[in-house]
Formats: structure tokens, C-alpha cells, sequence
């Protein structure tokens, strides 16, 4: 079959190569180069860098929804287009140009955790479980009928990084099991999402990185986990603002009112909370990297229970 694949960073990496693998990928449509790093200048995707180093065509238009693109599109005479994680809308006269029209590879189980950020909004939410689904795409966001879907459980330790990775993977799993299906002459059997359990994974705001401590701690650890790597939790610890990798939620504020130093040792800083408290264990001072509450603590030897 020839493949038009529409991706962008490193989760659409794995889906890219199962693509090309057994595949003829005639063109491969990512965003345009985006500044980044201190000296701003600009970098390539990830999708564009894994396509030129496999030799594959990369267009990158600003959008999909002028006349020129679409016949761009249309001259490269498609079977399939598969999108994963682009994050350009396709207007619907794009859907309909490739001859199976468009496949998605999203990282949820849906109907649940529609939208930009279902991996960290899923951890966010306390889900025990996320998956990926394949998805025949239409003009709604992510409402299209799924065609296959895998399951994975979210582990009481996973942060987004680590759900990310898994997910990517299993993405390109559920991709090359579709694609197998196409090959052998079976299409998918398009399931209809149901209308109940429907959420929306809203984009993930730097705002929202900012820890109350009048909230639960547990709900406050989740945040941590699913913040990690980006945009990373932050809060002010005993004056100073600091990010936070790693956090555990313990049960006892000991009474104490949100925001109070429990306890500081090698063990953690232990900060109470709404309900419960949050023991911090790896956080990140400004200009610093990542360290251990121990460390932490030999360059913070003001801090005592109380202070």
C-alpha cells in the first residue's frame, strides 16, 4: 500500500517505522520546524528526522485546509493516510482523499480522554487503566469509530514519561495489527464509540504545574507523576521555589495547615497538605538539575520541622 503518514514528536516515532516497514511511505507530513533551546534556534521533529534519515519525502504546511495543500496530497494518490499525533486538524475534503481515508493512533481508551493530553490527563485522574485505539478518523475531534484497541494498566509509580513510552510502543503495535488486516485484505470492523464516558484531555497549561497545597495529596502526587517530564511541578518549599520530580502522598497532615513543614530528612520533606501530606523526594532548585531530598537538604540546612 502507499502510506501519506501524518505525525510530529517522539510518540509517532514507533508508529512511523512499523508503517514504513512493510509499506511503501510515499510522503510523510509533520509540523514546521518550531524554535527550541536556549539559542531559540530552529529544530526539526522528531518524525522529520526519523523520515530523512529512511529517505521518505517531508512536507510541512503551516495547514491542510488550502486548495494547494490538498492537491499536493491528492497527487501523491494515497491508499492510506495514517496520523498519529500531528497535531494539525485534517478538514473533512482531506478524510476523503486516500483510498481508505484516514487512520489515528490515539493513547486512550476511548471515548474517554478525547483531545490533546489523554496520557497525562488519565494519571491526572487517577485511571488505573489507559490503552490505544485505532481509529477511522472524521471531522469530529477523536470521535470516529475505533477499529481495533489495546489495553495497559497505569501502575501506582508511572509518570507521563513512562505511560508515554509504553503507549507509544503499544501504538505501533495496534498500527501494524491494522495495517496487517488491510494488507491481507480484511478491513477492521469500525466499532461506533459510545455516547456515555465520553472526557476531554484539555493541552496542559505551565499554569497548571503549580502545586496548592490545600489540595489532597494524593491528588497533588498524581499531578507530580503526570507532569513528568513536562511541564514538571512546581511549588515553593520554605521560601524558595522549586520543581518537583518525584513525590509520595502520605495519609497524617498531623493537623497541621496546608503548606507547613512536617519533616525533613534523607527519607523526604514532608509538606501537609489539604488532606494527608506530600513527601517530596526528588526536586530542582532554580539553574540546578534534579536531586535527591537528601541532597537537597545539604544545601538547605535552615530547614527544621516548623520552620
Amino acid at each position: 500500500m502507499k502510506i501519506v503518514f501524518a505525525g510530529t514528536p517522539e510518540f509517532a516515532v514507533s508508529s512511523l517505522r512499523v508503517a514504513a516497514r512493510h509499506h511503501e511511505v510515499v510522503a510523510v507530513y509533520t509540523q514546521p520546524d518550531r524554535p527550541a533551546g536556549r539559542g531559540r534556534g530552529l529544530m526539526p521533529s522528531p518524525v522529520k528526522l526519523e523520515a530523512i534519515a529512511r529517505g521518505i519525502p517531508v512536507f510541512q504546511p503551516e495547514t491542510l485546509k488550502t486548495p494547494e495543500a490538498q492537491q499536493q496530497l491528492r497527487d501523491l494518490q494515497p491508499d492510506l493516510m495514517v496520523v498519529v499525533a500531528y497535531g494539525l486538524i485534517l478538514p473533512k475534503a482531506v478524510l476523503s482523499i486516500p483510498t481508505h481515508g484516514c487512520w489515528n493512533v490515539h493513547a486512550s481508551l476511548l471515548p474517554r480522554w478525547r483531545g490533546a493530553a489523554p496520557i497525562q490527563r488519565a494519571i491526572q485522574a487517577g485511571d488505573t487503566e489507559s490503552g490505544v485505539c485505532l481509529m477511522q478518523m472524521e471531522v469530529g475531534l477523536d470521535t470516529g469509530p475505533v477499529l481495533l484497541r489495546q489495553h495497559v494498566a497505569i501502575g501506582a509509580s508511572d509518570t507521563g514519561g513512562h505511560l508515554h513510552d509504553r503507549l507509544a510502543e503499544l501504538g505501533a503495535q495496534v498500527l501494524s495489527d491494522g495495517l496487517g488486516l488491510l494488507r491481507a485484505g480484511i478491513k477492521p470492523i469500525a466499532q461506533p464509540q459510545p455516547e456515555a464516558g465520553v472526557t476531554y484531555a484539555h493541552k496542559l497549561d505551565k499554569a497548571e504545574a503549580r502545586l496548592d497545597w490545600a489540595q489532597d495529596a494524593q491528588a497533588l502526587e498524581r499531578t507530580v507523576r503526570a507532569f513528568n517530564p513536562w511541564p514538571i511541578a512546581e511549588a515553593t518549599l520554605a521560601g524558595e521555589r522549586v520543581r518537583i520530580h518525584g513525590a509520595v502522598a502520605l495519609p497524617d497532615n498531623q493537623g497541621q495547615a496546608p503548606g507547613t513543614l512536617l519533616a525533613a530528612s534523607r527519607d523526604g520533606i514532608d509538606i501537609a497538605c489539604g488532606q494527608g501530606a506530600l513527601r517530596l523526594r526528588v526536586l530542582q532548585r532554580e539553574g540546578g538539575k534534579a536531586i535527591t531530598a537528601a541532597d537537597y537538604l545539604n544545601a538547605r540546612r535552615d530547614l527544621v520541622v516548623g520552620a
